[in-house]
């Protein structure tokens, strides 16, 4: 500020010198003498730099505005705009100094600058007179800031040209770019808003390069070979147009043209271009495969006609115009119909004398020449309230005072010019189709919705560039790795030249050897061995940059992936508990052990209960089922005890004693099965000598419990489960894990251990079995490969470690060193081994059922025989008639009693069937004899 003050005070210093030269008094306009009065001249001043890329396309293209609005009789009728001309000669100084002679013709208004960097000095001063400036060029974002209210940007602002840049980064999955600014205004601040634009897409410039403005051939070689050494290929050029080209001279002669780079610029490249009708084909030949991006501006008759009215022009130095021709002539437009409208708004134009600079008469400076512009700010806001469709398309501004619809051309160049690929728009992103066919549509910005057409990348190749390479400065990567005391099998200290092994060194290693490109690394232990690193400080310090990766048993965790980059998880992993477990003695009842006694009881009532269905459906046809009374008691328990060892020496006759005793001994098949399997099992297995038998019982619990030194255990206990710090306990190894366990929490030990479950598996197999896994993981992660955030490794890596999962060779590394014979044998603790009537009663109803059904069946069949045989009838042998016959068989069945259906119940089967046999030859004969003697 210090700088642009003393520039400031030495241009209006030299100003003052001239003017005073010129004049001893100040100069009054006319037009201040009515204020009611249509001026017939009106001054306005334009500022550029002629001799260069954009003021050459500029100064005809201004100087034909001002024609065709003095030609016009449809705006300023009776009124002629004068155009004082002032060239800036590409020089912050001399640009300050014209100026502020600019201002001192008592312009309205003043066109330009070009220089970013101009507007931030011309723009206090026109602040303080009141003049609006409409500048086509100086596209730098904060001008947009309050500070400057007179400042009004006619062109694109860079703010919307950088977020379309970051799109195009986005859309070729890039995540890294290099930035090349001249070190100004336009320049830094251009970058700072890329910057931001990258941000939101989680992309980022690397590495800032800047360039003096008007640097030389040897500057620019010597920035470009040092960019070149570094690990992004992608690079973003913004600088002057008058100077840019020679970055690609020195590109080209360090190599940098070639496969692999990727060159975006922003439109100060097309602006150089586009001043040639037909441009230089050796000026083509060091941009190729170069994207760019060009200011949009709508194909339009009043364009077209432009278009031809410039071949007509003769004092000019460019066979054809840029885009900032096309904004700078829209500009003279736009000054004309704010003028018409503030003029026939009847609106006067004044100047008056500053009171302040009144003041400094006594300086030497005299500033009081300035004078400022009565009514500058109702101009100032009549133009941001004017809008008309000019050669650019429609001119209109937004609350924040930028042009509405911002929108870029996508150009690609190669051969003899440029092509377009696409186009970006503030409203829907990246497209194929043109902006104006959008705005009428709803915006969508979906990622889904992002096209462009195919290009050529620097080459001459249609592949795209990965974007990123390791860096040609010698610099391999740096690989952090973890320095374990325990569990060396998962990674350690080497004596290799690699300096490193174990399974996660391998894994990275086969996924890495699987890259398409070499990957130069150096590994650097994290830890001292004595004992296990804090895993947290290790991923800190590649989030700080201090590595640039952590290969090791890192875990995925949710804080840790807010810090930096994982990779696909190459190992599944959870929380488990481990507690100790001890050999069970022999006990003298331990035969009783596999079931319940509630089992115990209704399988002894099962066996009672089937013994006598079979005896009842056996009894009338099985003389083994015969005998006295305690004979065929002592019959129903040896036959009913017997099945369970299929010894029964009774032959089954019946067809339903057979169809029960063959679904009861399928019963008793399983149930003995069951049995001896459960014994064998409580006779062999271990018993927990913890009751912790799960997470739950571990919370609750008041015991110690051991964690593995460094992981990320110990936190998840204390902040998740909120388990008091002073339960937990530290273990170094797998000894500290044993005497630990074995101790116990009554001998200064614990109670249990919580660990991952890789460790615990390499545990298990360091203690052959002697601890035990109680309850279900109660955790989900994995192990990944730490890189810091927006790393490229980190992706190419995953879709390795799928590739080695896919293939099989993780599973191999796996079986190297991590294999071990699993510890099948489940623990007892109490009774719980014991098989209980829920896991037989759909057996034991099945059972049930058959035998009722069974035992239905034969009495219907013995009720039916009964009503068949009468006693009485057996021994009187009388005549009955039939309906007396059927009335007495109703009697009888009235008057049956328990002790008649218990004899009929005992008498033999054969007997019964002969005695109905009998009794119905009896009553034919009788029925004979009855019929004879009637007749």
């Amino acid at each position: 500020m210090k700088m642009k003050a003393s520039l400031l005070v030495f241009g209006v210093w030299v100003m003052m010198v001239v003017v005073k030269g010129k004049s001893g008094n100040t100069r009054v306009d006319s037009s201040s003498s009515s204020s009611s009065r249509i001026p017939r001249v009106v001054n306005i001043g334009a500022l550029f730099t002629v001799n260069s890329v954009i003021g050459r396309s500029v100064k005809p293209a201004v100087v034909a505005a001002i024609d065709d609005v003095n030609s016009s009789p449809s705006v300023l009728e009776g009124t002629r705009l004068k155009l004082i001309l002032h060239d800036t000669n590409c020089s912050g100084f001399l640009g300050t100094v014209e100026a502020l002679q600019l201002m001192a013709n008592d312009v309205v208004a003043a066109i330009g600058p070009q220089s970013s960097g101009i507007a931030h000095v011309i723009s206090h001063v026109v602040n303080e007179l009141h003049v609006p400036l409409l500048s086509f060029g100086a596209t730098d974002p904060t001008l947009s800031a309050l500070q400057f209210p007179f400042f009004v940007r006619t062109t694109q602002n860079d703010h919307f040209q950088m977020s379309a840049i970051a799109d195009l980064v986005v859309y070729f999955d890039w995540q890294e770019v290099i930035a090349i600014f001249v070190d100004d205004d336009y320049g830094r601040n251009g970058i700072a808003a890329l910057s931001d634009a990258l941000s939101k897409k989680r992309a980022k410039i690397s590495y800032k390069a800047p360039l003096i403005p008007g640097a030389s051939r040897t500057d620019v070689t010597e920035l470009l070979t040092g960019v070149n050494l570094m690990e992004s290929r992608v690079y973003v050029v913004h600088v002057n147009p008058d100077s840019g080209l020679e970055i690609f001279t020195a590109a080209k002669t360090l190599g940098m043209m070639t496969n692999g780079y990727v060159w975006i610029t922003t439109d100060w490249l097309p602006a150089v271009l586009d001043s040639s009708e037909f441009p230089d084909p050796e000026t083509m030949d060091r941009v190729q495969g170069v994207v760019s991006l060009r200011q949009h501006t709508s194909n339009s008759d009043i364009k077209k006609s432009f278009t031809t009215k410039w071949k007509g022009i003769k004092d000019k130095e460019t066979s054809s115009f840029n885009s900032y021709a096309l904004y700078a002539y829209d500009s003279v437009w736009l000054l004309a119909h704010s003028l018409d409208k503030f003029l026939k708004s009847g609106n006067g134009i004044t100047f008056s004398y500053d009171s302040k600079l009144r003041n400094t008469n006594r300086s030497d400076l005299q500033l009081s020449a300035l004078r400022v512009f009565n009514e500058g700010e109702q101009l100032l806001e009549t133009v941001l309230a004017t809008s008309f469709v000019g050669l650019t398309g429609e001119v209109k501004f937004d609350p924040d005072k930028n042009l509405i619809h911002p929108a870029y051309d996508v150009v690609n160049l190669g051969g003899s010019g440029l092509r377009t690929i696409g186009y970006w728009s503030n409203h829907s992103g990246l497209s194929v189709a043109p902006p104006e066919s959008l705005y009428a549509k709803a915006s969508n910005y979906s990622a889904g919705n992002q096209h462009l057409y195919s290009l050529i990348w620097p080459g001459e190749t249609s592949k795209k560039p990965r974007g990123w390479v390791f860096p040609n400065n010698g610099k391999p990567l740096r690989v952090a790795v973890p320095y374990r005391y325990s569990y060396k099998e998962v990674v350690t200290k080497d004596k290799s030249p690699q300096g490193v092994r174990g399974y996660c060194i391998d894994v990275f290693e086969a996924a890495v050897n699987l890259l398409p490109y070499p990957v130069p690394r150096k590994y650097v232990l994290f830890g001292d061995g004595q004992r296990n690193p804090s895993y947290n400080d290790l991923v800190n310090a590649v989030a700080e940059h201090k590595f640039d990766a952590a290969v090791g048993d890192v875990t995925i965790i949710t804080n840790r992936t807010r810090i930096v980059d994982f990779t696909q998880p190459y190992m599944e992993s959870g929380l488990v508990i481990v507690v100790a477990v001890k050999e069970l003695k022999p006990k003298p009842w331990a035969f009783l052990k596999p079931f319940t006694v509630e089992m115990w009881v209704v399988t002894g009532g099962f066996f009672l209960f089937v013994g006598s269905v079979v005896w009842i459906l056996e009894h009338r046809l099985n003389h083994e089922f015969r005998g006295p009374p305690s004979q065929q008691v002592i019959t129903i328990f040896w036959f009913s005890f017997s099945t369970m060892f299929f010894s029964h020496r009774e032959n089954t006759v019946s067809t339903l004693g057979r169809f029960v005793l063959i679904i009861w001994l399928f019963v008793v098949l399983i149930i003995n099965s069951s049995y001896t399997a459960s014994l064998t099992s409580i006779l062999t297995v271990q018993q927990l000598t913890s009751h912790i038998e799960g997470i739950d019982s571990l919370i609750s619990s008041n015991d110690p419990i051991g964690v593995q030194d460094g992981t990320f255990a110990y936190n998840y206990l204390v902040r998740e489960l909120n388990i008091a710090e002073s339960r937990i306990k530290p273990l170094r190894g797998e000894e500290e894990y044993v005497n630990a366990l074995r101790l116990g929490p009554k001998g200064g030990g614990v109670a249990a251990i919580v660990d991952e479950l890789p460790y615990v598996e390499l545990f298990m197999r360091y203690t052959k079995c002697e601890f035990k896994i109680v309850g279900q993981e109660f955790t989900k992660s994995g192990w990944g490969f730490a890189f810091q955030r927006d790393s490229p490794l980190a992706l190419d890596l995953s879709t390795a470690i799928l590739q080695l999962s896919e293939n099989g060779d993780l599973q191999r590394i796996h079986d190297k060193w991590l294999s071990s014979a699993s510890c099948s044998a489940k623990t007892n603790d109490g009774d719980e081994n014991s098989l209980a009537l829920n896991s037989f009663w759909g057996l034991f109803l099945i059972c049930g059922i058959t035998c009722f059904v069974a035992l239905g069946i034969f009495f219907c069949r013995m009720l039916c025989q009964y009503r068949r045989f009468n006693p009485d009838e057996e021994e009187g042998h009388e005549i009955v008639e039939p309906d007396s016959a059927s009335r007495s068989d109703r009697r009888s069945l009235r008057a049956i009693g328990f002790k008649d259906l218990i004899d009929f119940y005992d008498k033999k089967e054969a007997e019964i069937k002969e005695m109905l046999r009998r009794n119905k030859r009896q009553v034919r004969r009788d029925s004979y004899e009855h019929s004879d003697s009637l007749s």
